[in-house]
């Protein structure tokens, strides 16, 4: 059985997203590419018609892996979080309290983590370990550089205000 993929509407927008540009702008693109290619003439040297394929593989590619995940998707709505309990969606300030360092993070499903815009996963360590805690509790993360502790200092559904 397929297990779903847990995604915010966010999440589901973006891919759904991607996938129109997939399928009405990247394939055209690609398919004139190929087209130029083909002009050039003998294929079995023709670099630009070997990327040109390869490209056109991992869109197509693509594309599948996305239909699968959007037909698998299961949407967290905003609706059913609990106020102030961490959840999938949930916007999470936390305090490193070794190195009173201060991170912002959104707890999301695993195909939507991207830490490089501070989305982690849920299945992650400190996903895993925030999930149902509230404002002003700690927890320990075990990592490879040894035991951390986060404070909860703010959890909502709405990213942090700047001025905050």
């Amino acid at each position: 059985m397929d297990e779903a993929v847990i995604l915010t509407r966010e999440g589901l927008e973006n891919l759904k997203e991607e996938l129109v540009n997939l399928k009405t702008v990247r394939r055209k693109e690609v398919a004139e590419r190929l087209k130029q290619a083909i002009d050039f003439g003998d294929l079995s040297e023709n670099s630009e018609y070997d990327d040109a394929k390869n490209e056109q593989a991992f869109i197509e590619g693509r594309i599948q892996t996305l239909e699968a995940t959007i037909h698998k998707a299961k949407v967290i709505e905003d609706e059913t979080l609990s106020s102030g309990v961490i959840n999938i969606g949930s916007y999470v300030t936390v305090r490193d309290i070794e190195f009173d360092e201060v991170e912002e993070y959104r707890i999301v499903g695993t195909s939507e983590a991207d830490p490089m815009q501070n989305k982690i996963s849920n299945e992650s360590p400190l996903g895993a370990a925030l999930l149902g805690k509230r404002q002003g509790q700690t927890v320990k993360v075990n990592a490879p550089v040894g035991t951390l502790e986060y404070e909860v200092i703010r959890v909502s559904l709405d990213k942090a205000k700047e001025a905050e």
